[in-house]
């Protein structure tokens, strides 16, 4: 009696996948350990079947091997309902996080679906890029068999510079190369999948050696494939007439000779789908104008306030003669300590709210200062330099009082600060103790009295850097941060 599927599996240590009909009507199989040794290269234009492909691939391996699918678009999420694939959707976690993940999923055997879906080009580059370093850096113990399937393997290895910056390609494209170039030794077999072969590494692109190509209308793209399925350049026409769903074959795990096969169907969709042709409704045109414009009147809007007017000029002059005489002023009254720091948050609101004082340095804002003192009849001023650098500080980050008693921790935990950088952390840790979204540079610049986005950034590194604070940026280039003394964390928000 001969032995069951599984037992013949397991003493040919190999699994035959079937992937479709060629011409003849006869099945086309692909020798899975052929494959996890040899690698893989799909390419064809959208709406050739790639992705259908790739499918029919992952669910008829499904069980055999480890799979790690690392999907821009989202499209193979769906394969965890059926089989038991673990989805990572990048975008709630940060890139550490999914370093941990690429050496956990190494080590547990498990199969992952990598979703980047929602992430901009570089942010999917730099998730991918850390993802795949993590994979191939797992320790030797760790090195099982997987199929690491990456779609859309142009955005991750680009055969010119990309529109994100230098260091981020260069990481991405290294991490590529590993996977297809060395990744073998540690059992990792590439399945990549291109539009383009054009925008494709070469150096990527021809470490595979079964190659998969699917319909492709650009020449220089048709070139390429007759190249690699060692075709002469006028038999590439072919290429162009393949049906959707159809892909020629070569390769030691699939076919010594260039074979049509026509991929058969799958038991998973995408969350998205295709678009498909569906009726058009048919109400009337007056019917949907009124949908149309349903609620959308024009909101009546309130004149603007007028502009403020001008000090009447005896004002000025009454001021600068208080300032130039100031022994003829009048006699000034005596405060309590309460009346005094009502003198001072008021004199301090007023200095903040003047936006010609926003890129003043404080030094300069003192003497403003005593001349408002003055003004109210106070005097001398009831602050000295120093002690007005930091209510200045405090009072740009929104803090006008309570500095002694609510805000004594964490004016305790800046002690080491100098004076100009208090503003940013507290404004930072006003936001964290409120949950609020974290602020944002522009507004890091304006606290820190400077219109330079780049030195308000620079300020944060350095408090940072003093162990003050911890900035987390997610996949989605949103910013947190969290002041450890305090246990507060921002709410993520936009950094620029």
């Amino acid at each position: 009696m001969p032995p069951a599927p599984g037992i013949v599996h397991a003493l040919r240590m190999t699994f035959q996948v079937d992937m479709g009909l060629d011409g003849a009507g006869q099945s086309v199989p692909i020798d899975l350990a052929e494959l996890l040794a040899t690698r893989l290269l799909v390419q064809g234009n959208s709406g050739s079947g790639k992705s259908h492909l790739l499918r029919r691939l992952l669910e008829r391996s499904a069980g055999q091997v480890q799979q790690i699918i690392i999907d821009p678009e989202g499209d193979f999420v769906t394969l965890g309902d059926a089989y038991g694939h673990i989805a990572i959707s990048a975008m709630e976690y940060s890139i550490a996080e999914v370093a941990k993940f690429g050496a956990r999923i190494r080590e547990h055997r498990t199969s992952v679906v990598l979703d980047l879906e929602g992430l901009e080009m570089e942010g999917q580059m730099r998730c991918a890029a850390a993802f795949l370093s993590a994979l191939f850096d797992a320790p030797r113990e760790h090195w099982y068999p997987a199929l690491v399937v990456v779609d859309e393997a142009q955005i991750f290895a680009p055969s010119m510079g990309a529109e994100v910056t230098e260091e981020v390609r260069r990481a991405s494209l290294g991490a590529m190369t590993n996977l297809m170039c060395r990744g073998r030794k540690r059992g990792l077999a590439g399945i990549i999948a291109t539009q383009r072969l054009a925008k494709l590494a070469k150096n990527v692109a021809a470490e595979a050696s079964n190659f998969l190509m699917g319909r492709t209308f650009l020449d220089i793209d048709m070139a390429r494939a007759a190249d690699l399925l060692g075709m002469e350049r006028r038999q590439a026409e072919q290429i162009r007439d393949l049906a959707r769903g159809t892909f020629l074959a070569l390769g030691p795990a699939v076919s010594r000779r260039p074979v049509a096969i026509r991929i058969g169907p799958v038991e998973t969709g995408s969350r998205g789908g295709g678009p498909t042709l569906t009726p058009l409704p048919q109400q009337e045109a007056g019917e949907m104008r009124q949908f149309l414009f349903a609620e959308m009147e024009e909101p009546v809007r309130p004149a603007p306030p007028p502009p403020p007017r001008p000090p009447l000029a005896e004002h000025l002059l009454d001021r600068i003669e208080t300032v130039a005489a100031p022994d003829r002023a009048a006699p000034e009254p005596r405060y309590d300590a309460a009346q005094l720091a009502q003198v001072i948050g008021d004199v301090l609101h007023a200095i903040v709210a003047d936006p010609d004082a926003a890129a003043r340095p404080a030094a300069v804002l003192y003497q403003d200062f005593q001349v408002r003192c003055r003004m109210v009849g106070v005097h001398p001023a009831p602050l000295d330099p120093s002690g007005f650098s930091r209510r200045l500080a405090a009072a740009r980050a929104g803090i006008f009082d309570g500095l002694d008693t609510d805000w004594a921790e964490v004016i305790a935990a800046a002690q080491d600060l100098p004076d100009e950088m208090l503003g940013c952390f507290l404004l930072v840790a006003r936001a964290a103790r409120e949950a609020e979204p974290c602020p944002s540079d522009a507004e890091l610049a304006r606290t820190y009295g400077t219109s330079s986005i780049g030195r308000a950034r620079r300020v944060l590194g350095y408090i940072e850097g003093r162990g003050l604070l911890v900035t987390r940026i997610d996949l989605a280039g949103k910013r947190s941060v969290t002041v450890p003394a305090l246990g507060w964390t921002t709410a993520s928000a936009e950094i620029g």
